[in-house]
């Protein structure tokens, strides 16, 4: 049964891992989204134009899905915080 648990919470370690590194992913995309917001050179001209709707739409997606990026790793978490104790 130890060798169980024990497999099942280095599983849920690895998953964790995979969920904090998918954070990264998110961030940068938000960072992208900052740099189509505030433009780095105010003489830059760019052919892309997004709207405020279309940014704002863009936002709520990403915060959407960290959100659920961040379920999930909590509930990861949670999981293996039961398995360690169960250990």
């Amino acid at each position: 049964m130890a060798l169980v648990t024990s497999a099942s919470a280095e599983s849920l370690a690895l998953q964790a891992c995979d969920d904090l590194d998918s954070f990264h992913t998110v961030r940068r995309a938000y960072a992208c989204i900052e740099k189509l917001i505030v433009p780095q050179h105010v003489n830059d001209t760019d052919d892309v134009y997004p709207t405020r709707t279309e940014l704002g739409a863009l936002v709520r997606l990403v915060n959407e899905e960290l959100q659920r990026r961040i379920e999930t790793a909590e509930a990861t978490l949670q999981s293996l915080r039961a398995a360690v104790g169960d250990a």
